[in-house]
């Protein structure tokens, strides 16, 4: 190797293959030492990793070493999240099996990330399209489904009339199929679903104990759980024998003499009464193009069948109101009605707009009149009750809606009711490509659980893709199972992607188990994730389908000792990069774009073409801003290129690319190569000199550095540790310009290159083969001795008004730093002809002086 310049290409080779033949870097597993547990969220294997994926691993890669270094068992495996949409459409699109497209993109993503150095232990490696896995991803779902935590119903889903298919809210495009350009229709299947609601309020309390989560991400959890506080309120139907009260629940039951309608769902009991009504056949599949999702379902415009029953408000029966179908209105949530109150609610304003109904204000705002005044803009502010009887001059809502339920509770029309906006999760997928539901149906249509002799159901081979509809339904051979001495045919919904990765995390804790999911035992030593590391964007369901698998395993039998799977939880940024169109408006990668002067941009096949640059925005391979990990490994290193995306921000802010940012972080790497050597020959100097002289500046420096990177590992601050290693750089240049360093050289030296291993673990590697032979580091211990600065700035204030600053011994006692303030020159024209009647002391901070 070169002596003034560092072959990363070389060592980073070398390294990468002494990890995978030597067991070394990992903690040995023994039970009586601390477990630390650090979890990436896995990645989909789409084929390249691209930076986010380094920057999530870099993150995690550093902890995990850290750990490791302080003497813990440490779990950082690494798995796959194989089955889902991508690989089907790569596969129907191209002509291709996509287990085997899966499997080739596992292999080229695995050698990406091994270049990175991560100290992965690929022994446990999972990948979620294997039946290793899914075949205990199987028998958890018989093990619900015995447990009441399973069960099929009809539900609405997003319907493609052209594929005749089902798809995801992201398939839905604008309303229309995502490959067929069709609208969108709802339509009821019978789907499969967790009963996930059932753990509302454990899963609401729950958060309350995960201290170690971004506040931001338990404030999204709990807004879609959606805990909130109403009442149940009866509606008495006039003058109609087929329905005689219509129930619903509401959060605002102080605004009932608002009401202007009651709407309820197309698929409310009282349907029946117009199953046959031909308006309302056309109404209700005009109901079906609204969509599914909530946001479908807010911007639709909303549209209402009016009925021939009329409403009583249940606090004044004077005022009687038209009862609507309406499609805003569904029925799993609440009892699929809602009273409309146009005047302080936007929806019902809209509503009542479009057909011409009453809109009475009931809330105004403290000493303003807004009768008569609401227009196009519902109010829904705090304020004043009036308009409403027995309930004027109550303040809402605080007061006004305790008030009201407790007449309505009275009166006996209804009573106080907690809801949740959580509703069941549907795992019911109309795919291929996914986990196959272990159950069958017998020529009754009775459910019959597939035994589990006969596990794993795995997916048939050589389909053709290209039908409309689900692919499994046309492989009758395949759906053909004798149950019992009786022939059945299975399940072909397969299950939605989110529950291959609610469950991994326990699988990492024992993944060779071949009888069950996981080892008890092992997931009792392990569990919960200490540290788990992903994007927000996974926030809610990601998270919260995880948080309820741990629960519902535990759910009557307490297997496992922890209610959460996370711990702690760290939310890092994206990466960004600026975005560029040619004149036609199609997007451009870096590489199709040159600059000269890092302002105008030209296109590299025509430089005369200049090129619109903009904004940067995180990297997406729709926009084309994307850079090749691989590319910056190949020319610039591994550790060049962990340094860059750990230096430039905080692990949970967003980095911005930068080409000049990357150069700098490999001649970084270079410039510590040349001092190594530099100190390396100190250091054999000194030995064959055997000089006495200890170096006491540089124990000083190392401690205080030591102890300042122990502060930032602990916070994530590792754009500081970076900034340290600035620092350490300049520090040991300059020392070793000195004739004799001091015999401490060594040691000292060895502690910094052990604290610089979790951020470019193949420079300190190979450095520390160079001054020494131990072959297990332990991470260095602070002297705090060395801690303490021996001169220190104190602030000087009069009246607590800050007047000087004055370089003092650290430690100073009060009275010895009161006597030199008095003779500092900057103090003293304050202290004239005054008395010092008081003095506030904060040691080694500041005095303040009171003076008369």
């Amino acid at each position: 190797m070169e002596s003034d310049r560092y072959n990363f290409k070389l060592v980073d080779k070398k390294w990468q293959k002494f990890w995978e033949q030597n067991k070394t870097f990992k903690a040995e597993i023994k039970k009586d030492k601390k477990k630390f547990y650090c979890l990436e969220m896995f990645p989909y294997p789409s084929g390249k990793i691209h930076m986010g994926h380094v920057r999530n691993y870099t993150i995690g890669d550093v902890l995990a070493r850290y750990k490791t270094l302080e003497g813990y068992n440490v779990l950082h495996p690494m798995g796959w999240d194989s089955f889902g949409m991508p690989a089907e459409n790569a596969a129907r699109q191209n002509n291709l099996d996509p287990k085997e497209w899966t499997e080739e993109n596992i292999v080229n993503m695995k050698s990406q990330l091994k270049k990175l150095g991560l100290s992965i232990d690929w022994d446990r490696e999972i990948s979620t399209c294997s039946s290793n896995y899914y075949e205990h991803q199987q028998k958890i779902f018989l093990e619900l489904y015995d447990k009441g935590l399973v069960y099929r119903k009809e539900n609405y889903v997003n319907w493609d009339p052209i594929d005749q298919t089902v798809l995801a809210n992201e398939q839905v495009i604008d309303g229309k199929g995502w490959r067929s350009g069709a609208i969108v229709e709802r339509k009821k299947l019978n789907q499969w679903f967790f009963n996930i609601s059932k753990f509302s309020e454990v899963l609401l309390e729950g958060l309350d104990e995960l201290n170690e989560w971004p506040n931001k991400v338990k404030v999204m959890q709990k807004n879609w759980i959606g805990k909130s506080f109403g009442s149940e309120i009866n509606f008495k139907i006039e003058g109609n024998s087929e329905v005689e009260n219509i129930k619903c629940f509401t959060t605002r039951p102080d605004t009932l003499f608002g009401i202007s309608f009651l709407a309820v769902s197309v698929d409310h009991p009282i349907s029946k009464i117009y199953e046959k009504n031909k308006e309302f056949i056309k109404f209700k599949k005009e109901c079906s193009k609204t969509g599914t999702t909530e946001e479908a379902i807010s911007q639709a415009e909303k549209i209402g069948f009016k009925t021939s029953l009329i409403a009583i408000n249940p606090l004044n029966e004077n005022q009687k109101v038209c009862v609507y179908f309406a499609n805003f209105v569904l029925m799993d949530y609440g009892f699929g009605a809602v009273f409309g109150c146009p005047a302080h609610d936007q929806r019902d304003l809209d509503f009542a707009l479009k057909y011409k109904l009453d809109v009475i204000p009931v809330i105004k705002p403290t000493n303003k009149d807004i009768n008569n005044k609401i227009e196009k803009e519902a109010y829904t502010g705090p304020g004043v009750i009036f308009n409403s009887q027995f309930l004027d001059g109550l303040k809402a809502p605080e007061q006004s809606i305790i008030e009201t339920i407790k007449i309505i509770e009275q009166k006996k029309i209804g009573e106080r009711r907690i809801n949740f906006r959580l509703k069941d999760w549907g795992v019911s997928r109309q795919r291929y490509w996914g986990c196959p539901i272990p159950i069958a149906y017998n020529k009754k249509n009775d459910i019959v659980k597939v035994p589990l002799e006969k596990l794993p159901i795995t997916l048939p081979k050589n389909i053709n893709l290209n039908t409309t509809g689900n692919p499994l339904d046309h492989q009758k051979e395949w759906g053909e199972i004798t149950i019992n001495g009786e022939q059945c045919r299975l399940e072909t919904d397969t299950l939605d992607t989110f529950v291959d990765s609610s469950w991994y995390f326990l699988r990492f804790c024992s993944a060779k188990n071949t009888d069950d999911a996981f080892n008890v035992d092992e997931a009792n030593y392990w569990m919960p994730v200490d540290q788990y590391i992903g994007g927000v964007e996974h926030a809610i369901l990601h998270l919260l389908y995880s948080r309820f698998f741990v629960r519902a395993l535990n759910y009557k039998t307490n297997k496992i000792n922890t209610p959460e799977p996370f711990k702690g939880l760290f939310t890092q940024g994206m990466v960004c990069h600026e975005t560029y169109k040619d004149k036609n408006g199609k997007w451009l990668s870096p590489e199709e774009v040159f600059s000269k002067n890092n302002q105008d941009y030209y296109l590299k096949e025509n430089n005369l073409e200049k090129i619109t640059v903009g904004p940067s925005e995180s990297m997406s391979k729709s926009k084309k801003n994307t850079i090749n990990p691989q590319t910056m490994i190949e020319n610039y290193g591994a550790d060049a290129v962990r340094l860059f995306i750990l230096s430039d921000s905080p692990p949970e802010k967003d980095v911005q690319w930068s080409d000049q940012g990357m150069i700098a972080a490999y001649k970084f790497i270079q410039k510590f190569w040349v001092l190594h050597k530099k100190i390396k020959q100190k250091i054999e100097f000194e030995k064959n000199n055997n000089q006495p002289f200890v170096n006491e500046k540089i124990n000083e420096f190392t401690n205080q550095m030591l102890n300042k990177i122990n502060i930032s590992l602990n916070k994530f601050s590792y754009n500081v540790i970076v900034a340290n290693l600035h620092e350490i750089y300049s520090f040991y240049n300059k020392t070793t310009e000195s004739k004799n360093v001091g015999n401490n050289l060594q040691d000292n030296y060895i502690k910094i290159l052990t604290i610089m291993l979790p951020i470019v673990p193949h420079i300190s590697n190979e450095c520390l083969s160079e001054v020494t032979d131990k072959k297990i580091l332990n991470w260095p211990k602070v002297e705090n001795k060395y801690l303490k600065n021996k001169e220190i700035i104190i602030v000087i204030q009069i009246n607590g008004k800050k007047r000087s600053l004055i370089k003092v011994k650290a430690d100073i006692e009060e009275k010895n730093l009161i006597e030199l303030a008095k003779d500092a020159k900057e103090i003293k024209k304050y202290l004239e002809e005054k008395i010092i009647i008081k003095s506030i002391f904060i040691k080694n901070k500041l005095i303040n002086l009171i003076v008369k």
